[in-house]
C-alpha cells in the first residue's frame, strides 16, 4: 500500500496532537488541524490504512489513533521539521553552561541538571575516551632497601606514580631487568592482558617477582581508573508527571533502572545526535521510552555524552534542539572545534 502524502500528512497530525495530549487523535481533531480541506470520512480510512501498516494503533475500538514506534521512527527521519531554539531557550542554555572549568564530574552534574530542567524529562551525562587507555612505558625509581617508585606513563601521556613498600627486599641492580620485563610485556594491553600476562619467570627471582606483581596491579587498576566512564542522572522524579508513568510499578522500575544500571543507558559515541524510539532500546527496562543523546567533544581524546530519557510521544524536535545546543556550548566550554556542519546531519 502506497504511502501516499495525505497519509504522510495525518501521521504528522496523529504524532504532533498525541505528543501534546498523550490522548489518541480522532478524525474530527484531525481534520479541523488540516482546515477542513479532507473529510472526517476520508480521514477514517486512512487511519485504517495506516494502522494496517503499523504506523499507528488503536487501543481501543471506540478510540483514536496513536502512533506506533515505526510511525515515530517515520516522523523522525521524514517528517519532523527542524526546530530553532526560542531565545529564551538560548539565554537559558547560555547562563546554564556559564561554569568554572572544574573537575569534570560537577560539570557534568551541572549539565544534567540543566538539560532536565530544560526539556522536564530526567536527563543523563556522561564521559568517555574514545579508545581505551594503556601503559606506553614503565619505570621503577629506588627510594631506600623496602620501598621504590612505580612510574607509568599512559598511552594519552598522562603519568602516574605510586611509592610502593617492597614485601621482601630487591636489590637496585634487579631494577632494570624488572623494568625492561615490564616495558616488553605490560605496555600497549588491557588491564586484563596485563593481569593474564603475570606469572613467574625463569628469569626473575622470587623477591623480584613479587615486586613485579605490585607493579603490574598498580598499573592495572590505574588504567582501569581511567577508563571508566562518568555517568550522572538528574531529574528522574521529572517522570511522576509524565501521564504514562502513572502506574506505580511502571514509574519505579524506570526509576530503579536509572539509579542503579546507568551505565547501560545508549552511549553511543560515534554520531552527533541519535533518536532511539521504543523496541529500539537494548534494554527491557527502557522498551516503551525514548531516548535521545547527543555527542560532543571535550577533547584529551575524550567525548561526552548527553542524554534524555522520555515517553516515546516525546516532542522529538524540541528536545532534539535543546540537546543539540546544549552540546554546541559544552564543547566551546572546553575549547575544542565541532566537526564540519555535513558531519553533524
Amino acid at each position: 500500500m502506497e504511502l501516499t502524502e495525505r497519509k504522510r500528512q495525518i501521521l504528522k497530525v496523529v504524532v504532533e496532537d498525541f505528543i501534546h495530549t498523550a490522548e489518541p487523535v480522532g478524525s474530527k481533531a484531525i481534520a479541523v488541524r488540516m482546515g477542513g480541506s479532507v473529510s472526517s470520512a476520508t480521514i477514517r480510512n486512512e487511519l485504517s490504512d495506516l494502522t494496517e501498516l503499523g504506523y499507528l494503533e488503536q487501543p481501543h475500538t471506540s478510540a483514536g489513533r496513536m502512533p506506533s514506534p515505526k510511525g515515530y521512527r517515520l516522523y523522525v527521519n521524514e517528517l519532523m521539521e527542524q526546530q530553532r531554539l526560542s531565545m529564551a531557550e538560548t539565554e537559558r542554555i547560555h547562563q546554564a553552561l556559564q561554569l568554572k572549568m572544574e573537575e569534570l564530574d560537577r560539570l557534568l552534574s551541572q549539565a544534567g541538571r540543566a538539560v532536565s530542567a530544560l526539556v522536564r524529562y530526567p536527563a543523563y551525562a556522561a564521559a568517555a575516551r574514545r579508545t581505551s587507555v594503556t601503559a606506553r612505558r614503565f619505570d621503577l625509581l629506588p627510594v631506600d632497601s623496602r620501598n621504590c617508585i612505580a612510574v607509568m606513563m599512559n598511552s594519552d601521556s598522562k603519568v602516574h606514580s605510586k611509592l610502593l613498600q617492597m614485601q621482601l627486599q630487591v636489590g637496585a641492580e634487579q631494577f632494570p631487568g624488572l623494568v625492561n620485563l615490564l616495558n616488553q610485556h605490560f605496555t600497549g594491553i588491557s588491564p586484563n592482558k596485563m593481569h593474564q600476562r603475570l606469572m613467574p619467570a625463569e628469569q626473575v627471582s622470587p623477591q623480584a617477582f613479587l615486586l613485579l606483581s605490585q607493579v603490574v596491579s598498580f598499573g592495572a587498576e590505574a588504567l582501569e581508573d581511567a577508563g571508566q566512564r562518568e555517568v550522572v542522572i538528574a531529574g528522574a522524579r521529572q517522570l511522576l508527571k509524565l501521564p504514562e508513568f502513572r502506574d506505580a510499578d511502571k514509574a519505579h522500575d524506570l526509576m530503579s533502572f536509572l539509579a542503579d544500571s546507568k551505565d547501560d543507558l545508549p552511549m553511543p559515541e560515534h554520531r552527533e545526535m541519535e533518536i532511539l524510539i521504543g523496541p529500539e532500546n537494548v534494554e527491557e527496562a527502557l522498551k516503551d521510552t525514548s531516548v535521545v543523546v547527543a555527542s560532543y567533544n571535550i577533547g584529551d581524546n575524550m567525548r561526552g555524552l548527553i542524554g534524555v530519557v522520555g515517553p516515546t510521544r516525546m516532542d522529538y524536535a524540541a528536545v532534539a534542539a535543546r540537546l543539540s545546543g546544549f552540546a554546541e556550548g559544552l564543547a566551546r566550554l572546553f575549547g575544542k572545534e565541532l566537526p564540519p556542519k555535513e558531519e553533524q546531519e
